[in-house]
């Protein structure tokens, strides 16, 4: 229940100390799982010290027990191991700490942690975390990796160096950590945190060496899992041998089978990509010059065709058609103004025959009235009536004698 002080009337520390201690003793005996860190087996001491920490977080409680509540499970369990313990919490008055009291210690077993990962793998999955459509590919060449891994360890030295052999200019932002034990997840998680956010960085490896069950388990804790799912950048795990296999390979964005496996799959091998640009120019080269035979047969074909070798040849062969037309339509043209000319001729002798000067040249005379008409007949004139009358050479005045008439 709460406690009511103020400034003025406040209460001791060791009233404080003994209130606290009484509400933990209400607590009862409790099942904790953790990882062993710290243990401490005086000889001759009756008691046991251990440190019990949470492997996914920075927490741990101090933990007694009897030296024959111990010795049960001393043969199996020591520094890094993972148990189950039943115990009671207690409160040390004087010194203001919490410790448990440990009745009964379990080592967790290799089995039951396997189970415990298949059940977990089954629901990330079924959040959707391994899905294949969330997978983001790989950059062909990143000019920045991210490692994270064990300080001077093979799994950093395999990617460094086989990462280097295949493309030498390749630069790393390495971040050392703890690869297994109590540390490993927080600091696995922060370094990959800390490479994702970092500008430049365009691939995050995550690599380990072999190594137990055990030795594993960090790298499929669901907090580095879910750590990972949310990284924007793409992230390759790389966690022991080929036939390991932690809950990071399948949120990971690439599985590799081995750090040196990753090495090989992150950059390119510099000699394959200029056996394969040198492959291309070549193609390129041949098909570029494929086109160019190709097209010259075609020109040299087309120079071939007399039309083109002897341009003038077709010119020269109609020239003579050409002229023989126009000689042709000359002899014929020249037919044609003869006969018209001939023809002319003949229509013009014939007028000039039958024309009234033809007439009058042969001594014949036109008379014609005052007003133009000729004169027909004696009965169209009068007597004493002027009449002009046209002969060949030109006209005169006649007068009409009635004597003249019949």
């Amino acid at each position: 229940m709460a406690l009511n002080t103020s400034s003025d009337a406040p209460i001791p520390v060791g009233e404080v100390s003994r209130l606290i201690g009484g509400w933990i003793d209400r607590l009862g005996a409790v099942w904790v799982e953790g990882q062993i860190t710290q243990l401490s087996r005086r000889p001759g001491a009756g008691v046991v010290f251990l440190t019990l920490r949470d492997p996914s977080y920075d927490i741990s409680v101090s933990v007694t027990c009897y030296r024959q509540v111990f010795d049960a499970v001393a043969d199996v369990v020591s520094e890094g191991a993972r148990v189950v313990v039943l115990a009671k919490p207690e409160w040390y008055a004087p010194r203001g700490q919490l410790s448990l009291r440990a009745a009964e210690i379990k080592p967790v077993g290799v089995g039951e942690l396997l189970a415990r990962l298949e059940q977990l793998k089954k629901s990330l999955a079924a959040e959707g975390l391994f899905a294949a459509e969330r997978k983001k590919p790989l950059p062909f060449l990143p000019q920045l990796i991210g490692l994270v891994c064990g300080r001077a360890s093979a799994a950093e030295r395999d990617v460094l160096e086989n990462a280097r052999h295949r493309w030498p200019a390749v630069r790393f932002e390495v971040r050392n950590v703890a690869v297994q034990g109590v540390h490993a997840v927080p600091q696995v998680v922060q370094a990959v945190k800390d490479l994702d956010a970092l500008d430049g960085v365009d691939v995050i490896i995550v690599a380990r060496g072999g190594g137990s069950v055990e030795d594993l388990l960090p790298f499929s804790d669901e907090q580095l899992v879910r750590a990972v799912a949310s990284c924007r950048t793409p992230v390759i795990s790389a966690i022991g041998h080929e036939p390991d296999n932690p809950l990071l390979d399948h949120v990971a964005d690439l599985r590799a089978s081995t750090p040196t496996d990753a090495a090989k799959k992150v950059v390119p091998d510099v000699g394959e990509e200029y056996e394969r640009v040198q492959f291309l120019r070549d193609r390129a080269r041949r098909s570029v010059e494929s086109l160019i035979d190709r097209e010259e047969r075609g020109l040299a074909h087309a120079l071939a065709r007399p039309s083109i070798e002897d341009p003038h040849r077709m010119v020269d062969e109609r020239a003579d058609h050409v002229a023989s037309l126009l000689d042709r339509g000359r002899r014929t043209l020249g037919h044609l103004l003869d006969r018209a000319d001939s023809e002319l001729s003949h229509t013009h002798a014939r007028v000039v025959a039958l024309s009234p000067a033809a007439t009058l040249k042969r001594g014949y005379a036109v008379l014609q009235t005052s007003d133009g008409h000729a004169v027909r007949s004696p009965d169209e004139v009068t007597a004493d009536e002027s009449l002009r009358a046209r002969v060949a050479e030109g006209e005169f005045t006649v007068r009409v004698d009635v004597r003249d008439r019949p």
